[in-house]
């Protein structure tokens, strides 16, 4: 008996392989409204199983900080002029002094101060005087880096802020904030 069913597994599986290696001639036809695509039916998941869920979370991508244009020193200072032309500032590593017609500045000396300074530990101090004839490099709006100091011009007014204690201050003809 043994035989016959070794005998009978070779002979299905010879007739198998057989009809796994035969072709048949013609075309193949689709049905339904498009006869090129065959219509399969497809399972609907049941209400009783619970439908995996992924959660997706993003992490918003900070913009990279604005490229600083360096200034060179002259003697030690950057002298530089806001793009409005009314603030002009000297700048070398311990302190940023600015001159402008400030609009609310305190009275120094009897008169309206119109210069301002403030060291690198966050020291703000009202003055009078003239910066006189210095060599100002106009700056535009943007980010500069001067003598340890980061310098961002805008349309409000011009940061300073030292980079080392990250003190300084916030320069506009209305008002100065020390930080």
């Amino acid at each position: 008996m043994d035989v016959r069913w070794k005998v009978l597994s070779v002979l299905a599986a010879g007739t198998l392989l057989v009809g796994c290696q035969s072709t048949v001639d013609g075309n193949p036809q689709g049905s339904g409204p498009n006869p090129t695509e065959p219509t399969v039916p497809t399972s609907q998941p049941s209400r009783s199983s619970p439908t995996p869920t992924t959660t997706t979370t993003t992490t918003p991508i900070a913009a990279p900080p604005p490229v600083a244009e360096a200034l060179p020193p002259q003697n030690g200072y950057v002298f530089i002029t806001t793009k409005s032309g009314q603030t002009r500032c000297q700048i070398n590593t311990t302190e940023v002094a600015c001159e402008a017609p400030f609009t609310s500045s305190p009275v120094v000396d009897g008169a309206p101060a119109n210069g301002v300074r403030v060291t690198a530990d966050g020291q703000l101090k009202w003055v009078l005087g003239n910066l006189g004839d210095i060599p100002v490099v106009g700056i535009d709006y943007r980010t500069y880096t001067a003598q340890g100091w980061t310098i961002v011009a805008s349309e409000d007014g011009t940061k300073f802020t030292n980079d080392g204690t990250s003190h300084g201050m916030f320069v506009a003809i209305g008002g100065v904030d020390a930080f």
